[in-house]
């Protein structure tokens, strides 16, 4: 029927690379960015971070970005913004039935949602000078209807810098004293299922069925086309140290990654991690060490930028050496040498108490471990004696005669 009516000469194949969608952790530890500052304060950081999400943004209209705040207590979105509930115009109040859905009727946004928008860019970190609105630096010029800025930059500017706000003036100090570490696990976890509720919403559009780096899956709708779907990868901003107490998180997080294919890149700024190298390994993503973190917007122009079809045609920076090593789930520190439970692969540093294993309860065959080797005499060798009749040596050259053989007539 195709033929008759000719309905191909309406079909359309665009040639256009597919979408990428880049989804950044960025790690806010204040105690990490506190012995920071001297170097690379927060504020330079954001704006340079900024800046090259506009240069993703401006690389394909399709384009898609995505940041998640790694706090020291809790993970928490700065774009896209969760979305909020409607105020009921009548009381003031959510108004939403039994179960739990929020009532639509007459509903207006949160006004302050909507003056934070308009006021304009909150630039700058600190405590703004008395006099000045807040969130609003007092040297901003401006206004909400500034026609000099691409409108997607500036949403997108708009909403990182007045949510990271809102998430540092929540901050409390009794945050500050529980913990010295981020949530980097709860962050990759956000950062997984936003990727995935992307490719889904992409393929339900007829935008082709793909994995985290475009490729086609087979069984797919569109599969037997081999129309490339949306690219997506995760890029980890680190400033923190130590993260052996998310090892199973983080680990978990890894291998979604790598069945989903996603690769993680790693900008380590600050600090070093164990586990952040082992999953840029297991994910084929970047791995970059700073070694002068003021230059972070060269970084991550060069090495971050090209998606994982540009990859193919570049010669990207790899690691040489990779730490392999894993955290014992007893004590949650990183061993060289361990023992693991043959049931549930449960690593620990020393073997558990009664020999049973902390996870599965699985008695653990320790074998002889800890027993004193027996150990067995040595017997001395006994020295060889030359024979009297034997062959000797001259007492002059040192060469062997013949000694007791006549000599012939």
């Amino acid at each position: 029927m195709n033929e008759v009516d000719g309905s191909e000469h309406y079909e359309r194949h665009s040639d256009e690379p597919p979408p990428s969608l880049l989804t950044i952790v960025l790690d806010t530890n204040p105690h990490a960015w506190s012995l920071l500052s001297p170097t690379l304060p927060l504020s330079k950081a954001i704006a340079t971070i900024l800046v090259f999400i506009n240069a993703h943004l401006a690389f394909n209209y399709a384009n898609k970005v995505a940041v998640v705040a790694s706090h020291c207590q809790r993970a928490q979105w700065l774009y896209p913004s969760p979305a909020k509930p409607f105020i009921s115009s009548s009381n003031n109040n959510v108004a939403a039935n039994g179960t739990g859905d929020v009532q639509m009727e007459n509903g207006i946004p949160e006004p302050s949602s909507i003056k934070k928008r308009i006021k304009g860019r909150a630039v700058g970190l600190g405590n703004t000078p008395a006099g000045s609105p807040a969130g609003q630096h007092p040297h901003s010029t401006i206004t909400a209807d500034d026609a000099n800025k691409y409108r997607p930059f500036r949403l997108i500017e708009d909403e990182v810098m007045a949510n990271l706000r809102t998430l540092i003036d929540s901050t409390t100090e009794s945050d500050l004293r529980g913990t010295s570490t981020t949530m980097m696990a709860g962050a990759l976890t956000l950062a997984l299922a936003y990727i995935n509720r992307e490719i889904q919403a992409y393929e339900e559009i007829g935008g082709g069925v793909s994995g985290g780096d475009g490729s086609s899956v087979a069984g797919g709708a569109d599969a037997t086309e081999g129309k490339p779907g949306i690219q997506s990868r995760i890029l980890v901003l680190s400033v923190s140290g130590d993260l052996a107490f998310q090892y199973i998180p983080i680990m978990n997080c890894i291998f979604a990654a790598q069945r989903k294919k996603i690769p993680i890149d790693i900008c380590k700024i600050a600090g070093d991690t164990v586990f952040l190298q082992q999953a840029s390994d297991a994910t084929r993503g970047v791995y970059m060490h700073l070694q002068d973190p003021r230059g972070l917007l060269q970084y991550l122009m060069l090495a971050f930028l090209p998606d994982q079809t540009s990859r193919r045609h570049l010669i990207m920076p790899s690691q040489v050496n990779v730490d392999f090593r894993a955290a014992c789930f007893c004590h949650k520190l990183v061993v060289d040498i361990g023992f693991v439970c043959s049931i549930c692969l449960s690593i620990f540093c020393s073997p558990p108490e009664g020999a049973i294993c902390l996870t599965c309860g699985t008695h653990l065959q320790l074998g002889n471990y800890g027993a004193k080797p027996a150990v067995v005499p040595r017997t001395k060798k006994k020295k060889r004696r030359a024979p009297a009749g034997g062959l000797g040596l001259d007492s002059v050259g040192g060469t062997p005669t013949s000694v007791g053989t006549p000599a012939p007539e």
